[in-house]
């Protein structure tokens, strides 16, 4: 078999998984895995990719463990019907050993990231400010566009189908001489791939083709691989 088979970064050997097919079945794993200077996981990833299971008598045996079925392993260690915890009744209202009531969060204290309504943010390259201070609703219910506000106090509500845009481009300066509302149809033309440099369009397209083709044959050594020998 070759050494073509990795463990984290050591090569598998083929003494190695000659060990594993000899032993695995019979043995404990752990005393396999400390033999081969491994991690218990890494020899069960092995035993799994050589369809390797242990053997009938290992499974009738004590080392079987959590893999024998049957006999209650576990039947000894649980806790009885009518077990009262030994911490029932400790629980009540104000309770703090040590210094668990200095470090509890308090009624009513604010998460370290809290900001007051009113307070400002640069998301994706846009000015948000906070309007309300709802709980358990999406942030955006909370943070509406910056320039979408200015221009809503001065013009009212947008117009369905329309958005507010920057006439120089920068979408940090928020100045109501520099908000201009156009149509998403307009936006859409705006930016379109036919509006770029020639060269650049080109360009944008040969990628295209190229991610396409890739796809392609990528897609067909799939199928191949996927056809019955």
């Amino acid at each position: 078999m070759p050494d073509r088979y990795r463990a984290g970064k050591r090569l598998w050997s083929a003494d190695d998984i000659a060990a594993v097919v000899a032993r695995y079945p019979h043995e404990p794993t752990t005393t396999l895995a400390q033999d081969l200077r491994r991690t218990v996981t890494a020899v069960y990833q092995r035993a799994q990719i050589l369809r390797l299971t242990k053997s009938p008598d290992y499974l009738a045996g004590p080392d079987a463990c959590r893999l024998r079925r049957g006999d209650q392993v576990g039947h000894a260690h649980r806790f009885p019907k009518g077990h009262v915890p030994a911490n029932k009744g400790l629980r009540r209202p104000g309770w703090g050993p040590g210094r668990m009531r200095e470090t509890q969060f308090k009624k009513g204290q604010a998460v370290w990231n809290w900001r007051a309504v009113g307070t400002q943010r640069l998301v994706d390259g846009y000015f948000y400010t906070k309007v309300s201070d709802l709980r358990n609703v999406s942030w955006t219910r909370n943070w509406r566009p910056t320039h979408v506000l200015l221009w809503e106090n001065h013009h009212g509500p947008i117009p369905r189908a329309h958005v507010v845009t920057f006439v120089n481009g920068d979408r940090t300066d928020v100045r109501l001489d520099n908000l201009k509302l156009i149509s998403r149809r307009e936006l859409m033309a705006r930016n379109t791939v036919h509006n770029l440099p020639k060269p650049l369009v080109e360009t944008i397209q040969l990628l295209g083709a190229l991610n396409r083709r890739i796809r392609r044959r990528t897609k067909g050594h799939e199928e191949q691989d996927r056809r019955p020998a």
